[in-house]
């Protein structure tokens, strides 16, 4: 799909437009609601949204309290087509914190804002992203909790050069509330149709600080019940079948993890000192625990643990090895339950992991997240009309991580069940000096500087975790089975510093011009500096109608972890469990199959678009189009020789257990095109008033350029198609009195689903709610969410694979919309 011939159309566009006269507006009858102001995108005076030069969707509090989720992630996911989140059932640590991604592109080409201040981003590195999102790391959006915000303003446009790395595909900025007197308390309840439930139990209030100042604080506790819509698998079924003992049913759980105390502490403030200065800041501190499920091992075949080689794996424990313990059982569940077995396990020389664990095992991995920050500032204005903002931000994310019911079978029958592998760390560090001065009356310019410091933490796990135990030697594998710990040569502080200036110019052409330009210089430690510009333009036609375009680039730094970290997990290779390890770029291992030192994800934007009013009709039409060089990823995976083994060994890496390697790279660009529709109008009828809301969004992603040999046919597919191109939801809010009446249809276009080997078709959802303000203090709300109770297809319809009887899926674990079914809920909140 082709939307845009060269470049020069849209420069063409805004220089043609630079003749015109006040910023654009729809036309607003005296009992319509004044268009929402949004102040992201711009440096300048706040403006409307269709004034901006950029297309801004603003999300009202209102818009995430009608939904009953606890999410954030999921709630902006409902309102905003071209936003995408999926439940991690099985994916190491993204399971804690879910890659979310805007346009199609990876979860940190978007720069996420609070209070127009740039937010940390977590310590998980995605490392099981679908493609899409692999080796992603991106900030925590679900950190942020609903009942806080006042709005959300999306930027669905490139803008780099105003905020700086990371803002490729567009930014997020969360507007906190500050009332200073004004709160509520709210508790909400949901259950699965299948019988899982969350509670969320919520309360914001305002203070004032003085005369003119206020503290904003809201708390909010969650927890949700683990789901599970697992079958049972066809080998765990046989393992019953023939006799053998304490196998589970279901052997594997694919659902939602268990959220266990999540808490979430947020605080607004400001207050003025006299003279015009003000002081303003923002805080957080939240901690959960989250736990989800892993791949069953097998107790007749597990490699490295129960088998090798085709035949039951013992170990011989004696101290000189004169055991002869057998070698030559078969490998099944016949040879499990066989008198040879029986024999050889009665000896106490020989040892096989069914003695200790008869019937296989599961691992349940989690971690504990904890998330702070703090913001401080002081802003005013000079006799001459400067303003001037300085501030300083702390962010520090960490998850510590944890593996339970597993083993390190190298430690044979004296292995903990119970791990701790270690921690990621993440910490940001930034100063912020912004300024702002008419030039005159129709000119605004903005400048300013930033220092950034970002450091990413390896922590080390419980010795037992990563050793090994003495039985390597023997086949069996070593360290914690599913996700090994970190080992102290592995651990360690990686950090980066990028210093930044930037000018902003608007300049008010006319009564129906408005013209934008930005430039950002940015130098960072370790690979250099960039520059990236933003020129942009609005042109109204009359009071109703007006165009907008801008053409921009862009540019995302990779990110200390990316650099630096190690990781070994334990994925799904052609139905068989396999460990795979990601290894430095720059160690030798990688630069002997391309890897290099990573350098800058590179991007040049395109958005072009319309917006007009008919009546009570406004619609606005937007276009774009997105091309990244060097984008990031995590390369093709890679067979370990002896040599390489050893030089891992030697950088503290043990990857005895490692059938295959990958590292990241830079190597392929990408196109990126679309078009996002958003139509509004209101209705009086059925004794009240209905607003009607369609929004549209259409995006399609193209690898124009790789190096095959690090990015394969396949992955192409699951960065092209991982996601669907099309998107859409028709909402209908009705309010008659006391009673409200909302309906939502959410659709979702075909993807493709890697794992399962097909392409799973499209979807619709159909969410409902009802409301009843009891009195001016107290609401209530019963709603459904997938009224219909859809899962999506099949996978044994769909793919080349039968999830459903090898692992015990039925569903795709990539479906956009999850695979948990209805959700019925109810809220009630009560207003200070």
């Amino acid at each position: 799909m082709k939307l845009f011939h060269p470049r020069a159309t849209a420069i063409a566009i805004v220089v043609a437009s630079m003749t015109g006269v006040s910023a654009p507006s729809f036309a607003q009858s005296e009992d319509t609601t004044i268009e929402e102001i949004v102040t992201v995108g711009t440096r300048g005076k706040p403006r409307s949204a269709t004034a901006s030069v950029a297309p801004v969707d603003v999300i009202s509090a209102s818009d995430f309290v009608s939904q009953g989720g606890v999410d954030t992630s999921n709630l902006l996911r409902n309102v905003v087509p071209s936003f995408n989140v999926n439940d991690q059932p099985i994916s190491d640590a993204a399971t804690l914190v879910r890659p979310a991604n805007l346009r199609g592109l990876a979860p940190d080409h978007t720069l996420v804002l609070v209070n127009g201040k740039r937010r940390h981003r977590a310590a998980v590195i995605t490392w099981l992203g679908a493609g899409l999102a692999d080796g992603s790391q991106g900030p925590d959006i679900a950190a942020i909790p609903s009942l806080a915000l006042q709005s959300v303003e999306v930027l669905r446009d490139g803008a780099a050069a105003q905020y700086g790395s990371d803002a490729i595909a567009g930014v997020i900025n969360f507007n906190l509330k500050n009332s200073n007197s004004e709160g509520s308390a709210e508790i909400k309840y949901g259950q699965y149709t299948e019988g899982e439930n969350q509670y969320t139990l919520a309360v914001n209030q305002g203070f004032a600080l003085g005369d003119n100042g206020f503290l904003n604080l809201t708390a909010e506790y969650t927890e949700a019940e683990a789901t599970d819509r697992s079958v049972q698998r066809a080998d765990a079924a046989g393992l019953i079948a023939a006799g053998v003992q304490n196998v589970g049913t279901p052997a594997q759980v694919w659902g939602t993890p268990e959220i266990d105390g999540d808490v979430k502490l947020w605080a607004n403030f400001g207050a003025e000192f006299g003279n015009g200065i003000e002081l303003f800041g923002n805080a957080n501190y939240n901690n959960k625990e989250a736990t989800g499920g892993f791949y069953y091992r097998n107790p007749s075949n597990r490699g490295g643990v129960n088998a090798s080689d085709g035949n039951l794996l013992f170990a011989d424990l004696t101290a000189d090895g004169s055991g002869n313990c057998p070698t030559d059982i078969p490998a099944t569940a016949a040879g499990l339950t066989s008198a040879a077995f029986a024999a050889a396990a009665a000896r106490p020389e020989c040892f096989n992991f069914a003695e200790l664990i008869s019937g296989g095992f599961t691992p349940n991995f989690g971690g504990e997240v904890t998330d702070t920050s703090f913001l401080l500032g002081l802003r005013g204005e000079t006799d001459g009309g400067l303003s001037w903002s300085v501030s300083t931000y702390y962010g520090n994310n960490e998850a510590d991580f944890f593996i339970n019911n597993t083993v390190n079978a190298s430690l044979g029958p004296n292995t903990p069940r119970n791990f701790n592998p270690g921690a990621y760390e993440q910490q940001d560090i930034s100063l912020n000096a912004d300024f702002s001065m008419p030039l005159s009356d129709n000119v605004t310019l903005a400048f300013g500087a930033e220092y950034r410091e970002e450091e990413f933490s390896i922590i080390a796990g419980q010795l037992e975790s990563y050793i090994d135990g003495g039985l390597g030697s023997q086949g069996f594998s070593t360290s914690t089975n599913g996700f090994p710990g970190f080992s102290p040569q592995i651990a360690g502080s990686f950090d980066r510093a990028n210093t930044s200036a930037y000018a902003d110019l608007e300049w008010q052409a006319s009564d129906n011009l408005l013209v934008a330009a930005a430039v950002r210089f940015e130098d960072f430690d370790g690979f250099g500096s960039t520059t990236n510009y933003k020129l942009g333009g609005n042109y109204s036609f009359g009071s109703s109608a007006g165009m907008r375009a801008t053409i921009s680039s862009g540019f995302k730094a990779p990110t200390p972890g990316q650099s630096n970290a190690s990781n070994i997990s334990t994925q799904l290779v052609n139905g068989v469990l396999t460990n795979q390890g990601v290894i430095p770029s720059t160690s030798p291992a990688a630069l002997l199959r391309g890897g290099t030192e990573l350098g800058p994800e590179e991007s040049n934007n395109i958005t072009l678009g319309g917006y007009f009013a008919v009546g009570g009709l406004d619609v606005t039409v937007d276009l774009f189009k997105i091309d990244v060089d060097d984008r990031l990823n995590i390369s093709n995976t890679f067979s370990l020789s002896a040599a390489d083994l050893a030089t891992l060994a030697g950088q503290g890496i043990d990857a005895s257990d490692i059938a295959t390697f990958s590292f990241f790279t830079n190597q392929f660009d990408t196109e990126t095109e679309g078009v996002d529709i958003v139509a509004t109008w209101n209705t009086d009828w059925a004794g009240g008033n209905t607003t009607w809301n369609i929004a549209f969004n259409k995006t399609d992603t193209t690898v124009t350029r790789r190096n095959a040999s690090l990015l394969s046919d396949n992955r192409v597919r699951q960065i092209e198609d991982g996601v669907p191109d099309t998107r859409w939801n028709f909402t209908a809010s009705h309010q008659m009195d006391k009673l409200r009446l909302m309906a939502r249809l959410s659709h979702y276009g075909d993807y493709y689903d890697n794992e399962a080997g097909g392409v799973f078709g499209s979807n619709n959802l159909l969410d409902l709610e009802i409301g009843y303000t009891l009195s001016d203090r107290i609401d209530l709300s019963f709603g459904a969410r997938n009224v219909t109770d859809e899962q999506g297809d099949r996978a044994a319809d769909v793919g080349s694979f039968d999830f459903g009887a090898v692992l015990g899926l039925e569903y795709s674990q990539f479906t956009p919309f999850g695979f948990n079914g209805t959700f019925l809920y109810g809220k009630a909140s009560y207003a200070f």
